[in-house]
């Protein structure tokens, strides 16, 4: 691509299209640069007609994903003086214009370097000449003239379009928040994101979930009680976006990487209210401090694995100082049961990052989390072994790494199976997996706040499949025919069936899924399918990704996992046969998440305003 100057904005895009002949390129150093840059190359509606905050640009939104419409500009939110920006990343194709390459490609990239670089070479320095510039663009540097800090204010949160995203939600809440925190031992800072709920124009949540970078920090702040000063940045370019999600080792500064994705050097400047760096070019900066023995009822909210989380106390943050550049835009994001914004978010990271393992387990090829899973519920990782079980080995060391750590469910594959392909996975395990040697369940262990099937938040069970190829399958295919005629005889409780693979047998039941399940699995009759899976009648099991989540987010591996045999042997447990999982939906789980009848008529009668 080219650089454009600024005039070149406002020239018609199908003019400029044709006399380039390509997509059209300029700097990106903030949210609005990119939105400009959407615009620019015809992925950005402007929505002029009046809309509300609480649920209708939800369901807009999330039509809009599913319709693979472009980005979303709402510049009439009713109550707030300020525009919304929805879906701005939220294809794959903004992925690879905000990061001006294919996310595989750069993680490639990158990886090929930190390989041929170690030891350090000058010649790959320059051998890797795009890669190095982008090394050498991690280290942030001051400015003078920080747009983000154009307008100082007193806070009042009203007059931003934060949106209420569900029906049951708790209120309002920021969506995309990038928090930034710093280590009051030994300075190191830390960007996430959390959920921040709306308590009033002055005071919100503060969702420190397990394994947080910034709950890290305020545990630091509080064993040294210490006053615990923070700044949330609302609004800012593509890449520091990218890096505040991305599962980084806890250490790595998410500001330095953000220079790295964006190939530019990332701006900061001292808070006004504060004494910690704010990004200099952000729409909006909230400043203030989270108290340190105050805990607030948070919740609950819709979340990413599509149903609501469970209300729960959590730390407060107090706003003392907003600043705001001329002329600000906020953006927001919906997370529910997927498909959301999160899948391209999160895939983006993990494609650029995940190469990145092989430094530190060179038997991994490669490695894959499931958007549809919520990430952290299914991880498939293809392993060349060099010894017998160290694919097993491998994943117990992936479940004590960092944000992998909450890894619920990690399958094992030979380094020729492509851990994305998921009916390449269902093979591998119909032809190697054999619950009496590749089976390992870990109860009791930390789990991801958000997870709700063991009743306890923070605490559950985890497990291992080992798919690698070792011989001592059962191979027998199965016959769908056979299948359909046998499945009412054995149980007439099967509303529906459906084989994915010819190895995962779904099954849809109104209740009694463990029974139905357990019945189903000790059958002799029902030869083929490895897994026998259990699901509720609102889960779509002729839709994969919708019977991926209807799986994954719904069983507790120590409560809803069994097999055709066990028993002990010893104090070993013993598992022959079928596999059988009850994914059912349970009483004391939270709702899954459905967008009310009204608000679902009302977008159906604005559909056609909101374009015009």
């Amino acid at each position: 691509g080219f650089i454009l100057p600024d005039f070149i904005l406002y020239c018609p895009v199908h003019l400029i299209n044709f006399i380039s002949g390509k997509f059209l390129t300029m700097r990106i150093y903030s949210l609005q640069d990119f939105i400009k840059y959407l615009d620019l190359n015809g992925e950005l509606i402007r929505i002029r007609a009046e809309v509300d905050a609480r649920l209708e640009v939800t369901e807009i939104s999330i039509r809009a994903l599913k319709e693979g419409m472009p980005a979303l500009l709402f510049e009439n939110v009713k109550g707030a003086k300020f525009p919304l920006a929805m879906n701005v990343l939220a294809s794959d194709k903004r992925i690879e214009l905000a990061l001006s390459k294919h996310p595989d490609r750069l993680g490639e990239e990158l990886i090929t370097f930190m390989e041929e670089a170690m030891p350090p070479k000058p010649k790959v320095f320059f051998k890797h000449a795009g890669i190095t510039k982008r090394i050498f663009s991690t280290l942030p540097r001051k400015t003078c003239r920080p747009t983000s800090q154009e307008v100082v204010i007193n806070p009042d949160l009203n007059d931003i379009p934060v949106i209420t995203s569900w029906p049951e939600d708790g209120g309002p809440f920021i969506t995309l928040p990038q928090v930034f925190t710093y280590d009051p031992h030994d300075g190191k800072r830390n960007v996430g994101m959390y959920r921040m709920q709306i308590f009033d124009g002055q005071t919100t949540g503060m969702h420190w979930q397990i394994q947080k970078g910034g709950g890290f920090h305020y545990y630091q702040a509080r064993k040294m009680d210490r006053e615990f000063e923070i700044a949330v940045a609302l609004g800012t370019d593509p890449a520091l976006l990218l890096a505040t999600v991305a599962a980084l080792p806890e250490g790595i500064d998410e500001v330095m990487f953000s220079g790295f994705l964006r190939g530019k050097r990332t701006r900061m400047v001292r808070g006004k209210s504060v004494s910690i760096k704010v990004p200099a070019d952000a729409e909006f900066i909230l400043e203030g401090t989270v108290h340190l023995t105050e805990l607030r009822m948070e919740g609950p909210f819709g979340d990413h694995f599509g149903h609501y989380s469970h209300a729960s106390k959590f730390p407060v943050f107090h706003i003392n100082k907003v600043t705001h550049r001329k002329n600000p835009i906020y953006p927001a994001t919906v997370v529910g049961r997927p498909p959301m914004e999160d899948k391209y978010l999160g895939n983006a990271t993990q494609q650029v990052l995940g190469p990145l393992i092989r430094l530190i387990h060179p038997e991994i090829c490669n490695l894959w989390a499931y958007y549809e899973a919520g990430f952290h519920n299914l991880l498939v990782v293809s392993v060349e072994e060099r010894y017998q079980k160290e694919a097993m080995k491998t994943a117990l060391s992936i479940m004590g790494e960092g944000q992998l750590s909450l890894t619920k469910c990690i399958v094992t594959v030979s380094e020729d199976v492509n851990p994305r392909d998921f009916n390449a996975v269902l093979t591998a395990i119909r032809e190697n997996f054999d619950p009496t040697y590749d089976f390992i369940m870990i109860p009791k262990v930390p789990l991801d706040t958000l997870d709700f099937t063991s009743y306890k938040m923070n605490l559950g069970s985890k497990m291992i499949m080992d798919a690698t190829r070792s011989g001592n399958a059962d191979k027998t295919k199965a016959s769908e025919s056979e299948i359909g005629s046998l499945i009412k005889t054995i149980d007439n409780r099967v509303l529906d069936w459906n084989l994915l693979g010819e190895t995962l047998l779904v099954v849809s039941v109104q209740d009694n899924g463990r029974d139905v399940v357990n019945k189903l699995t000790k059958s002799e009759e029902l030869v083929g399918p490895k897994i026998i899976a259990a699901v509720s009648p609102d889960v779509d099991i002729r839709n994969q990704e919708q019977a991926i989540w209807g799986i994954f987010t719904r069983f507790d591996a120590e409560r809803d996992i069994m097999f055709a045999e066990e028993k002990l042997v010893g104090i070993s447990p013993l598992f022959k046969g079928k596999m059988g999982i009850d994914a059912t939906w349970k009483k004391g789980y939270p709702a899954p998440l459905v967008m009310s009848d009204e608000i679902v008529k009302k977008v159906d009668e604005r559909w056609d305003s909101y374009w015009k």
